[in-house]
Formats: C-alpha cells, sequence, structure tokens
C-alpha cells in the first residue's frame, strides 16, 4: 500500500520538517497497532511516499523460504540416504557413487540443490569410516562441483548443460581421487582414474539422463507453479 502526501512547495524548509516529524510519529503509532512499518521517502521538493509492506507480501516470502529449506533437507536427506544405502560401492577408490547422480539437479534448482548436496555429502561421509578428511573433503568437492555446473549451465549454449556436467565430473574426480590416494596409500593416478570412471557412470550418464527428464517442460513447470525457481535452459 502506498500513499502520497503532498507538502506543497510553498511552504517553508521548516514546515516542511515538522510536517514529516508528525508523519514519522503516525508511522510509530501505526506499527504499534499492528499495520506494520511505514516508511518515508522523500519524492521531490516536499512530497513524501507512505509504503507499507502488505501482510499478504510478508506471507509469500515466509511460504517461499519455507519451501527452499525444506527442499535443500530433502536434497540432503536424498543424497544421504543414497550413499548409506549403497555404501559399499561409495566409499572405496574404485567406486560408483549412485547418489552423484543427483548432483547435475543443481543446474536446475540452484542454491537448495547446491547445499543440500553438500550437506548431504557431510553427514553421509560420517558412515563411511574415512575420517575428517573425507567427511570434508566429499562436501567441499560436492559444493564446488554443483555451484560451478550450476553457473556455467544457465550460460545460453546449446552444450552448457554437458559442459556444466564435466566439470562436475571433473571436480569430483580430482578433489576425491586426491584425498582417496592419500588415505588409501596409492598412487595419485590411481585415484584419480578409480574416481574418474566411477564419477562418468554416476554423474556424466546416470545424472545427465536425470536431468533430461526434470528439464521437460511438463516437470518444470510443475515445479514452478509450486513458487520454486527453476533454471531451464530455454530451447
Amino acid at each position: 500500500m502506498e500513499i502520497f502526501l503532498r507538502l506543497g512547495r510553498s511552504k517553508s524548509s521548516v514546515e516542511a520538517r515538522s510536517r514529516a516529524k508528525e508523519l514519522a510519529l503516525s508511522s510509530v503509532i501505526a506499527g504499534a497497532h499492528g499495520v506494520g512499518t511505514i516508511a518515508i521517502t522523500p519524492v521531490d521538493y516536499g512530497s513524501l511516499r507512505l509504503t507499507s509492506p502488505g501482510v499478504g507480501e510478508m506471507e509469500k516470502v515466509k511460504r517461499k523460504t519455507t519451501l527452499y529449506v525444506s527442499l535443500t533437507a530433502m536434497f540432503a536427506a536424498l543424497y544421504a540416504a543414497g550413499v548409506v544405502a549403497l555404501a559399499p560401492i561409495s566409499f572405496q577408490v574404485f567406486q560408483v557413487r549412485v547418489a552423484d547422480a543427483l548432483l547435475p539437479l543443481a543446474i536446475l534448482f540452484g542454491w537448495p540443490a547446491v547445499l543440500g548436496f553438500s550437506v548431504g555429502a557431510f553427514v553421509a561421509n560420517f558412515f563411511g569410516g574415512l575420517g575428517v578428511v573425507d567427511v570434508l573433503g566429499g562436501s567441499v568437492a560436492n559444493f564446488l562441483a554443483t555451484y560451478t555446473a550450476w553457473k556455467i549451465g544457465q550460460r545460453k549454449s546449446k552444450t552448457s548443460w554437458l559442459a556444466a556436467v564435466a566439470i562436475e565430473i571433473l571436480v569430483v574426480t580430482v578433489i576425491v581421487g586426491s584425498y582417496l590416494s592419500y588415505l588409501f596409500q596409492m598412487p595419485l593416478e590411481i585415484g584419480l582414474l578409480g574416481i574418474l570412471l566411477g564419477s562418468f557412470v554416476a554423474v556424466g550418464l546416470l545424472g545427465y539422463a536425470l536431468l533430461l527428464v526434470f528439464s521437460r517442460p511438463i516437470i518444470t513447470n510443475q515445479l514452478k507453479s509450486y513458487g520454486l525457481t527453476v533454471y531451464r535452459k530455454e530451447a
């Protein structure tokens, strides 16, 4: 709601300031009675604008925040559950971490997926028995991989999604392969090769296919109807 009050160009600056103080006092009283906070902003030569955020607008912001927090938690839970459920093939040097197939979804969902998969890796890697290096290293790898892929995927290019998925594979391979080769006391090339092969299957094949499924207009339009922001590449 906006109310415009014109003080008049003929009034003196003293009168204008006095009137402004009265309006400010009124806004405080209105706020105390639950009307809302009223901001006073000069428009020009003595014009004042009173603005009051509607209750509906505040509720909309609150609902959207709740929705994004819930989506982040869901992504974290899905990732952690996928890793733990398939633990025998999720923690070795030669691994296929099927949960990594979710990582390309960050290209569509942005921050909720980036944060969710990072937290999910942090939680899941506690069950791997490889210690704090794996817990922190895995979550950092997921954060960098998904954030970079999200940004690259927003570029208006036919190959942007392929490039984004390739970057995810590369980031995960370099970070995870490096510290796993250290933890298992084996040559770096072996560690990198093991993670590269597994990431190609999980992220490059399964993940890219999942991305294409979720990017279909029938799905993205439905998600947007719930208030979600979906970064779908336009044809």
